[in-house]
């Protein structure tokens, strides 16, 4: 395995496993971005939530349509360079 590989699989891993502050967690529900981002990660989350039940795969409550919107453009994102590297 390669030194950057390495590095890459440490930080997912060690992030991963970091807690929510509270001064981090904003008054308004999620919208686009947030939800492109739960797509991308939406893999490690569903690994995580295998272990933990606490680790939530979908932000509810969310803003709605744009919310949902950018998850499955993330997923999409996600699912498209996974069936392109099957090739």
């Amino acid at each position: 395995m390669s030194a950057v590989a390495f590095v890459v699989v440490a930080t997912l891993m060690l992030t991963g496993c970091a807690s929510r502050s509270d001064w981090a967690v904003y008054e308004s529900a999620p919208g686009f971005f947030s939800g492109l981002w739960h797509g991308w990660i939406a893999v490690f989350a569903m690994i995580g939530h295998l272990f933990d039940n606490s680790i939530a795969i979908y932000s509810v409550p969310n803003n709605g349509g744009w919310y949902d919107f950018g998850f499955l453009l993330g997923v999409g994102a996600f699912g498209g360079t996974a069936g392109a590297a099957a090739r």
